[in-house]
């Protein structure tokens, strides 16, 4: 019975696949024109030319088709945008009709069900969560709550580099900034400290993060997805169960501390005075209380809300943060002088007899110009996060139904010489020097935390993240590439995924700079 189910859906599958190849796109209007773009093979429609780095690829289709480019990944209809002006009408003009998200089995598994923010469908439970995301969790006064943390992990740090550099060993940058931000990310959202706890949890992480952007044949041809032909959807279940077996484990620390308890750990003298409650334990507070009464649906946060946006938080800031410190630190290292043009500055504002304090930060406007260059060309999410039209509607002439799924390059845009100039491929921070154009989306030339109702609420505690860690390193130690490697010739090849990332690990040699 089971073989014949199996036949059953293949047969249905074939004889769908074989109609979408004979009759007109099922999503093509006959009296409205959809964008120009490549032709589609069964099956698959034009995932076959998406390769390794979509990001790349669907800019040389862009050069040929335009700055909005209808392609089909399966039989899902999709439009990617290249350009400032058309990501501006779907960010901002049309932003309620592009806010919603498609699902997918990885934020369906991941994600407990999309109960989480990022990968949610747009809706009242969505505008909710972001809501209590927003005041509870990603607000100024919690984020600054959270510096002593910061401050320890990042002297850590130090202080294991200096003894590297002591001893004349090259250090493992990509491995020691991803362990930072791994403890600053883990006690600060879910309060991780345990050393067996953090390794497994990590590796989940990541594992998870991998899987998310795997390319599930079940999210573009739905008729084969019980089939689960490449496997995913099982190792999906398992990674689940093991992740919520280890944030189970640590909600019920939570519940279970006492108050006399919860006082001794903030007079231990081995940790940071007045410890700021935990994302977890923010949460927690808040499980089974409405937020306030002016929804329809008046929602309450419970153990599967708590669960999503715990997932999501630690997905979007660990991933992202260590993406844009690696590419920061590989571009300082291939331009030594801007390398020293930003040492002189943190010198000059900071000097060399203490490190670099949060308070600082505002002050060092080329750090700023030199991270902005940074996610210009090394944009952590290159084509944002995808988006779903809740609608029919036209942009710029054509024709966008509803349920199609949008993806915003803003790798091509960050690139493209009308824009940025003939120097366009060049790390050159100042071109930022007297701009306007700053983080927050406004710019839709510079979009690399999005824009719009789905941009990224923890643009401020990244920013915070990355800056401290670049300019705390540039600060203290000066860097050189092992074994005779030129500048110019340090490997820069990336790999794709929630965050592209160096597929080579950052090796360099310190040189300990302070006078303390």
């Amino acid at each position: 019975m089971a073989i014949f189910c199996v036949l059953l859906g293949l047969f249905y599958s074939f004889l769908h696949i074989l109609s979408s190849f004979f009759s007109p796109p099922r999503h093509q209007h006959p009296t409205r024109k959809l964008p120009p773009g490549p032709r589609a093979i069964p099956v698959v429609g034009n995932l076959h030319m998406l390769g390794t780095l979509p990001h790349r690829n669907l800019q040389t289709l862009a050069q040929k088709y335009g700055p909005i480019m209808c392609i089909r990944l399966g039989l899902v209809p999709t439009i990617v945008v290249s350009s400032p002006a058309l990501a501006e009408l779907v960010l901002k003009t049309h932003d309620t009709v592009f806010a919603s998200r498609p699902k997918t089995q990885a934020s369906e598994y991941l994600n407990y069900g999309t109960n989480g923010i990022g990968f949610t469908e747009y809706g009242p439970y969505w505008r909710y969560v972001r809501k209590v995301c927003t005041l509870q969790l990603l607000s100024s006064s919690r984020i600054v709550s959270f510096g002593p943390l910061r401050k320890q992990e990042m002297n850590l740090i130090v202080k294991q580099v200096r003894n590297a550099a002591e001893r004349h060993e090259v250090v493992d940058l990509t491995e020691k900034v991803s362990e930072l931000v791994k403890e600053i990310t883990f006690k600060m959202i879910v309060g991780i400290d345990n050393k067996i706890d953090s390794v497994d949890f990590r590796r989940l992480v990541e594992e998870g993060m991998r899987l998310i952007v795997t390319f599930n044949l079940a999210d573009y041809v739905p008729y084969l997805g019980a089939l689960d032909i490449q496997g995913l959807t099982r190792k999906m279940k398992k990674l689940s169960k093991a992740t919520d077996k280890i944030i189970d484990k640590k909600i019920l620390e939570i519940i279970q501390n006492s108050s006399e308890q919860q006082q001794q750990e903030e007079e231990d003298s081995n940790n940071y005075n007045n410890k700021p409650m935990t994302f977890i334990e923010v949460l927690l507070s808040l499980m089974n209380k409405p937020m306030n009464d002016h929804y329809d649906q008046p929602y309450t946060i419970q153990m599967t809300n708590i669960k999503g946006v715990i997932v999501d938080m630690i997905a979007a800031s660990y991933e992202t943060s260590v993406a844009a410190i690696e590419w920061t630190l590989s571009e300082l290292m291939r331009h030594p002088r801007v390398m020293e043009s930003l040492r002189q500055e943190i010198n000059k504002v900071v000097g060399t007899n203490r490190m670099v304090e949060e308070s600082d930060l505002p002050k060092l406007t080329y750090l700023d110009m030199v991270v902005k260059e940074t996610l210009r060309l090394h944009p952590l999410a290159p084509l944002l996060v995808p988006r779903e039209s809740m609608e029919d509607i036209e942009i710029n002439g054509y024709y966008i139904p509803k349920k199609t799924r949008v993806f915003i390059n803003t790798w091509a845009i960050g690139r493209d010489p009308t824009i940025w100039s003939d120097n366009v491929e060049d790390f050159f921070p100042e071109r930022f020097d007297g701009s306007d154009i700053d983080f927050k989306g406004h710019d839709f030339q510079f979009l690399p935390f999005g824009s719009g109702r789905r941009a990224c609420p923890g643009m401020q505690l990244g920013l915070m993240t990355i800056r401290l860690v670049v300019a705390q390193l540039v600060h203290c130690f000066d860097w050189r590439l092992p074994d005779g490697i030129l500048p110019g010739d340090l490997d820069m090849t990336e790999k794709f995924g929630l965050a592209v990332r160096r597929t080579k690990h950052l090796l360099a040699s310190p040189t300990y700079c302070l006078s303390i």
